[in-house]
């Protein structure tokens, strides 16, 4: 695996924490912004290019908070899994009878968020997810390989939105056993046409992890250097730190 070559390990950056942190596509683009990243995953995460504490997120947050440990940190990022709310499981899965119940986090990840004090996003995909739709980005704003858009709550700050660029034509790949082509490949999944592995590495801007399921779950570098570089500008005159 390759590791990120362009983030500075200077010892004078802001430190962000990073929940729910998967593989590492969300800390990528706050270490590129300029934030010193720490993850926490419930799963191991080898290829994660950061530290990280394995275990519970939203019961390593609470700790934070009660030991006053958060004090250290200057941003927190939250992705909690979003099967109970996302689109393909809120449609095609469940009106087939498909999969399982799901369980809703992002109400107690916002309620931890909260008692933080401290400035935060909590990112889903578009869906059911009840979040505050503050940001929105998609792959075309950045010129990546993937539509893939995300959504954005901001705690405790604003975030600018650029505009939404025009898709280009379509995600290429079979819908309904009708294959089509187009400029952005489908970054979630295994059959049906799906990209292979570095494919979906090229659209989403991530090198240094070749797992499917990690690269299908993240969110592109891009997405959170744009959302960290604003942060960032915010947090200056009161932390001092350079944006």
């Amino acid at each position: 695996m390759t590791q990120p070559t362009d983030i500075r390990r200077d010892g004078h950056r802001p430190l962000l924490l990073d929940l729910f942190s998967c593989a590492g596509g969300a800390g990528t683009g706050y270490a590129r912004a300029g934030f010193t990243v720490r993850g926490c995953d419930i799963a191991d995460r080898p290829n994660y290019p950061f530290a990280y504490h394995r275990g519970d997120a939203l019961e390593y947050l609470d700790r934070l908070i009660t030991t006053g440990e958060i004090e250290r940190y200057a941003f927190v990022h939250a992705s909690p899994p979003c099967q109970h709310g996302c689109s393909l499981t809120v449609g095609t899965n469940r009106s087939q009878g498909w999969g399982r119940a799901h369980v809703d986090l992002v109400a107690p990840t916002r309620e931890l968020l909260d008692a933080t004090g401290l400035p935060y996003v909590i990112e889903q995909p578009n869906g059911r997810a009840e979040i505050r739709k503050d940001l929105t980005l998609c792959g075309e704003m950045f010129g990546l390989g993937v539509i893939r858009h995300r959504n954005f709550e901001a705690g405790g700050w604003t975030v600018p939105q650029p505009a939404h660029v025009p898709h280009r034509g379509r995600v290429r790949g079979y819908r309904h056993g009708q294959y089509f082509d187009g400029p952005y490949v489908a970054a979630y999944g295994n059959g049906g046409g799906k990209p292979s592995i570095p494919e979906l590495q090229a659209a989403m801007g991530i090198t240094w992890t070749d797992v499917r399921e990690e690269l299908t779950e993240a969110i592109p570098p891009a997405y959170t250097e744009h959302i960290g570089r604003a942060a960032l500008a915010q947090l200056a005159p009161v932390s001092g730190v350079a944006a």
